[in-house]
C-alpha cells in the first residue's frame, strides 16, 4: 500500500501556478529526491505533503497511522528549550513528561537541591511513563541525540546553525518515522555529517521524499528523481545521472514539439489574414481550431532563463598571495586553550583555486583569517602580497539589509554598475540573476533562501576582485544555477579561496585543498576532495595492513625445518602427493595476487568501497607469507 498520494494538485501565488494539476505517489521503501529551479514551489509541495501547507485543490492522502518525519528548510524552535525536550517535543502527549523527567534527573545531580522533593516527583513521573509504556520513546531520543553528538541539556538558543539542522534531524527520527520528508537536509552541515546521514538514510530503508541540490547527496540516497517544472510533476527512475540522460531527450523532444506547434499555428495566422474572398469561404471549424491554437500558446509556459554570470577579476595581484610559515593560532576555552591552528606552512600563488575541508568548528574561518592577514599568529609569520583587493560571500547573509530594496543592495546611489568596461543598469544586471523589473524595488526579506543567495552573489560580482573569499556558497541555489557558478569560478582569473560542504562542487572548482587533520593540525593536498578521501581511503588501508599480527609459525614451516634436519630420506606417501600439488597451489595463489593488485590499482575501488580496499590489502599480505612458505617447503621436499 503506498504511504502517501498526491492527486490533482493545485497551487498559486499570484497567477504563476506553482502546481498545475500534479499527481506524486510514494511508495513504501522509496527514496524520492524533488528537485527544480528556486521559486517553482519545492518546500510548498513538501509542506503540503507533510500536512503543515494547504492546498488550492487537490487532495493529500496518507496512510492511516503513519508516522511522518518532516523537516523544514528552517526548523522552528523555542529558543528556551533543551535539546532533549526539543527532540522528544514531536512524541505526542508523552514529550512533556519525558522532558521533565529528563530536567529532574539532571536537577538531582546539583548538589544545592532538595534531593527528597525531587525523588518524590521522579518516582511520580516513572510511574506515569511506565503506565504509558514511554520509556521506548526516551531511550529512542537519547540514542539519536547522540547519534547527531548534540549536548542534550544545551538550550536551542546556543545551537549554531548546523547544529540546529542536526536537532531537527534527530527530532525526526525520534519518533521512528515510517515516512521522512525532509527540505534541504544537508545545509549546514559539514561533510562528515553528511556522509554519515547519506549511510544512515540508505540502511534505515524508511521511505522519503527530500529536496536537496547536493548532487553527491542524490546520486548515492535517491532511488527515483522528480523535478517540478512549471507546476507539473517529472519522474525519472534511478538516481540523479539516469534523471540527466533522461532530462535531455525531453528537453530535446519538447523544443522539437514547439516549434512544429508555432509552425502550424503562424501558418494558420497567414491563412486567417488572406484577402476578402478567402475569407467569404473560410471553413468555421477552422476558425475554431485557430482559437483554440492561440489560447494554448498563450497558455504554454517556457522554462525559466538562467542566470547570466559575469565576474570581473580587477587589477591582478601579486604573483605571491600569502605566505605562511608555521603559524600556530589558539584561543581561551574557560580554563583551558584550544588550538585551532598548529604549526602551519604554506605558500599561496596568483590563481590558484583552494578549498578549505573540515568539520564545523574546526578553525576553517579563522585559518582564512589568518591566512588573509585579518588575524594576528600567536607563532610563526605571515607574508602577503600586493595589491589584493578581497570580496567575500557571507553564508548567514549578514551583508544584506532586510528592509533595503534589491537596487540598493547592488548599486547604493547609483543606476549603474560596471563589470569589466561593460556598464549595465542596475534592474538589467538584476535580470541577469533571474529577479524580474517589477522587483528591483522589493525588499531583501520578501526573498526565498535562494533568492537570497543570488542577491548575494550579484552584489559580490558587481565589484572587481581578484581574491574570492565563498564561505556555502551552494546552500539554497539550484543546480543549473550551481554548474553556471562553477564554470565561472573555473574561469576566472583571481585567487579563489571555497569553504563548502558539496563535494561536486569542490571538485570541479578548486584545484588544491587544505584538510583538517585533527588538533589543530592542517595539511596541503593537490586536487580537490575526492582526490583528499582517495588519499585517506589508501593511508587507512595501508595503515590496516601494517597493523596485521605476524602469525605463528606455521605447521608446514615446522615440517619442512625438521625435513631439513632428518636429511637424505625417501618421501612418505602423504608427502609425495603434497610435492605434486604444490606447483597447483603456488599458481593459484600467484593468479589471486595478481588480480588483487589490478583491483587495488582501481581509483573507482577506494570511491565505492574503502572497505573492501582493506581487506583486499589485508589479503595481499596474507599471500605474501604463504608463497614464502609454501616455496620453502616445495623446496625442501624436493631436496
Amino acid at each position: 500500500m503506498p504511504h502517501l498520494i498526491l492527486s490533482d494538485a493545485s497551487l498559486a501565488y499570484g497567477h504563476v501556478p506553482l502546481l498545475d494539476h500534479a499527481d506524486f505517489q510514494l511508495d513504501p521503501g522509496e527514496r524520492v529526491a524533488l528537485i527544480g529551479r528556486n521559486g517553482t514551489g519545492k518546500s510548498s509541495l513538501l509542506r503540503a505533503l507533510a500536512g503543515q501547507g494547504l492546498l488550492d485543490d487537490g487532495t493529500v492522502w496518507r496512510q492511516p497511522g503513519i508516522r511522518v518525519g518532516y523537516v523544514p528548510q528552517e526548523p522552528p524552535f523555542d529558543p528556551e528549550l533543551t535539546v532533549f525536550a526539543a527532540v522528544v517535543a514531536g512524541m505526542g502527549e508523552v514529550s512533556a513528561l519525558l522532558a521533565e523527567y529528563h530536567a529532574v534527573a539532571h536537577a538531582m545531580a546539583e548538589p544545592a537541591t532538595d534531593h527528597e522533593a525531587l525523588l518524590d516527583r521522579l518516582h511520580h513521573l516513572q510511574g506515569e511513563l511506565e503506565s504509558r509504556q514511554a520509556w521506548s520513546f526516551e531511550t529512542q531520543a537519547e540514542r539519536v541525540i547522540q547519534r547527531f553528538s548534540l549536548n542534550p541539556d544545551a538550550r536551542v538558543g546556543t545551537l549554531s546553525g548546523g547544529q540546529k539542522k542536526r536537532l531537527a534531524l534527530a527530532q525526526a527520527l525520534a519518533i521512528s518515522p515510517d515516512m521522512l520528508l525532509l527540505d534541504e537536509p544537508t545545509n549546514h552541515l559539514d561533510i562528515g555529517a553528511i556522509e554519515w546521514l547519506e549511510e544512515m538514510l540508505i540502511s534505515s530503508n524508511v521511505s522519503m521524499a527530500f529536496i536537496t541540490h547536493d548532487r553527491r547527496f542524490l546520486d548515492r540516497v535517491s532511488t527515483r528523481i522528480v523535478e517540478l517544472d512549471r507546476g507539473r510533476l517529472l519522474s525519472c527512475p534511478g538516481n540523479f545521472s539516469a534523471y540527466l540522460a533522461k532530462k535531455e531527450m525531453i528537453l530535446h523532444d519538447e523544443a522539437i514539439q514547439n516549434a512544429k506547434f508555432d509552425k502550424f499555428l503562424a501558418q494558420e495566422e497567414v491563412w486567417i489574414r488572406k484577402g476578402v474572398e478567402a475569407r467569404r469561404t473560410r471553413n468555421e471549424g477552422r476558425v475554431l481550431r485557430l482559437e483554440q491554437l492561440r489560447r494554448d500558446r498563450a497558455a504554454r509556459r517556457e522554462r525559466q532563463g538562467k542566470v547570466e554570470l559575469a565576474l570581473d577579476a580587477g587589477d591582478k595581484s601579486g604573483k605571491l598571495v600569502a605566505e605562511l610559515e608555521h603559524v600556530s593560532k589558539s584561543f581561551s576555552q574557560g580554563e583551558q586553550q584550544l588550538t585551532v591552528v598548529r604549526d602551519f606552512s604554506c605558500r599561496l600563488q596568483r590563481g590558484d583555486k583552494i578549498g578549505l575541508i573540515g568539520p564545523n568548528g574546526a578553525g576553517k574561518t579563522t585559518l582564512l583569517r589568518l591566512i588573509l592577514g585579518e588575524l594576528a599568529p600567536d607563532a610563526g609569520k605571515v607574508r602577503l602580497g600586493t595589491k589584493i583587493q578581497a570580496a567575500y560571500f557571507d553564508q548567514f547573509r549578514t551583508q544584506l539589509d532586510e528592509e533595503a530594496a534589491l537596487v540598493d543592495v547592488i548599486s547604493p546611489g547609483s543606476d549603474y554598475v560596471e563589470i569589466g568596461n561593460e556598464k549595465k543598469h542596475v534592474i538589467g544586471y538584476l535580470g541577469d540573476f533571474l529577479f524580474a523589473p517589477q522587483r528591483a524595488r522589493s525588499p531583501v526579506k520578501s526573498l526565498s533562501g535562494g533568492e537570497r543567495n543570488r542577491l548575494l552573489l550579484a552584489r559580490l560580482f558587481a565589484r572587481p576582485a581578484n581574491v574570492l573569499v565563498l564561505d556555502e556558497p551552494t546552500n539554497d541555489l539550484d543546480i543549473e544555477t550551481l554548474e553556471l557558478l562553477e564554470q565561472l569560478l573555473q574561469d576566472y582569473a583571481g585567487t579563489l579561496f571555497l569553504v563548502s560542504h558539496d563535494r561536486a562542487f569542490i571538485d570541479n572548482v578548486v584545484t588544491q585543498t587544505i584538510a583538517y587533520e585533527g588538533d589543530g593540525v592542517w595539511r596541503e593536498y593537490a586536487g580537490g576532495y575526492q582526490d583528499w578521501a582517495d588519499y585517506q581511503i589508501r593511508r587507512r588501508a595501508e595503515e590496516a595492513a601494517q597493523a596485521v599480527p605476524k602469525r605463528a609459525e606455521p605447521v608446514a614451516a615446522a615440517q619442512t625445518a625438521r625435513l631439513k634436519a632428518d636429511g637424505s630420506r625417501k618421501l612418505s606417501y602423504k608427502e609425495s602427493r603434497e610435492l605434486a600439488e604444490l606447483p597447483e597451489r603456488i599458481a593459484a595463489l600467484e593468479e589471486e595476487q595478481k588480480m588483487i593488485n589490478q583491483r587495488l590499482e582501481d581509483p573507482a575501488l577506494y570511491q565505492a568501497q574503502a572497505q573492501e580496499a582493506q581487506g583486499l590489502a589485508r589479503r595481499l599480505n596474507e599471500i605474501d607469507d604463504e608463497l614464502m612458505q609454501l616455496l620453502e617447503r616445495w623446496e625442501a621436499l624436493e631436496e
